[in-house]
């Protein structure tokens, strides 16, 4: 069932107008110049890539973080988030081990921050901000949406996000920062830095994406599940999760995009028909 579901899916989501018109700005620097101008690992490596529908209005908006365990990678349009009539943002932050906890999630919180308060110049709606990213972007997506601190530094709710969907990430302490702390990989924390630490009623909507569980990196589908079931026991209903059967950590992204393709697109319907 679940194979074909995904067949489905990307069936349908190429089903796209074709009138709209892209335009990408690249390397938006996310962070004011007075802290550019003092510190370069920022100036060179905390900026955006937006790729967005011209004139269009009120369009979604998916801020993408690229995976890499927090320690490589480098912003990126995925190309099955291209045409389907909304904007998508690559993010670029600072990385272990030049960075240390909590500078890549203050990264992810300040990016997230400019699209709320700069789409509206390109035509999008801040009512309509997606947050996803695979793996350590999807444990930064969850972070600056479960610990609302990072976010409200910019005057900003992280319930006014539309909807968080992480693919793969890490619930429990991000195995990078246990690294950083002297702790293995193998080791499970739960602290100031898991997403599970920060588990309550009034989260953003979620959907939670990972790969088979007998292929995936360490416990990761175990740790969604658990964020899963500890979300209905604090009374949250609005946490989905889907496991991706046959695939690994790396393999599940493109059978996840149609899925947070369908997700964007439903709740960008139910909120703009309000």
């Amino acid at each position: 069932m679940k194979k074909i579901i995904l067949v489905f899916l990307l069936a349908s989501s190429l089903c796209v107008s074709a009138q709209l018109k892209y335009a990408t700005e690249k390397d938006i620097s996310y962070y004011p110049d007075s802290i550019n101008k003092t510190d370069r690992y920022i100036a060179s490596q905390c900026n955006l890539d937006i790729y967005y529908p011209e004139k269009s209005k009120d369009f979604p908006t998916i801020v993408w973080f690229h995976g890499g365990g927090l320690t490589t990678g480098e912003k990126q349009i995925p190309k099955a988030l291209k045409d389907q009539g909304f904007a998508v943002i690559g993010v670029e932050y600072r990385l272990s081990p030049i960075a240390k906890a909590p500078s890549y999630i203050e990264d992810a919180a300040a990016a997230v921050a400019w699209v709320f308060k700069n789409i509206g110049n390109y035509g999008g709606s801040s009512n309509l901000i997606f947050v996803s990213g695979h793996s350590a972007g999807g444990y930064l997506s969850m972070m600056i949406s479960f610990d609302k601190k990072y976010l409200a530094k910019y005057d900003i709710d992280a319930n006014t996000i539309a909807a968080l969907i992480p693919f793969s990430g890490q619930a429990i302490t991000h195995f990078t920062i246990r690294e950083e702390n002297g702790i293995k990989r193998t080791q499970p924390t739960i602290d100031e830095y898991a997403p599970l630490y920060y588990v309550r009623t009034d989260a953003p909507r979620m959907l939670l994406i990972t790969g088979d569980r007998e292929l995936e990196l360490l416990g990761r589908y175990e740790e969604n599940a658990y964020l899963l079931r500890m979300m209905k026991l604090v009374g949250n209903k609005q946490t989905t999760l889907y496991e991706l059967e046959g695939f690994d950590h790396t393999g599940m992204v493109e059978p996840a995009f149609p899925l947070l393709i369908k997700e964007v697109k439903a709740i960008s319907k139910t909120i703009l028909e309000k």
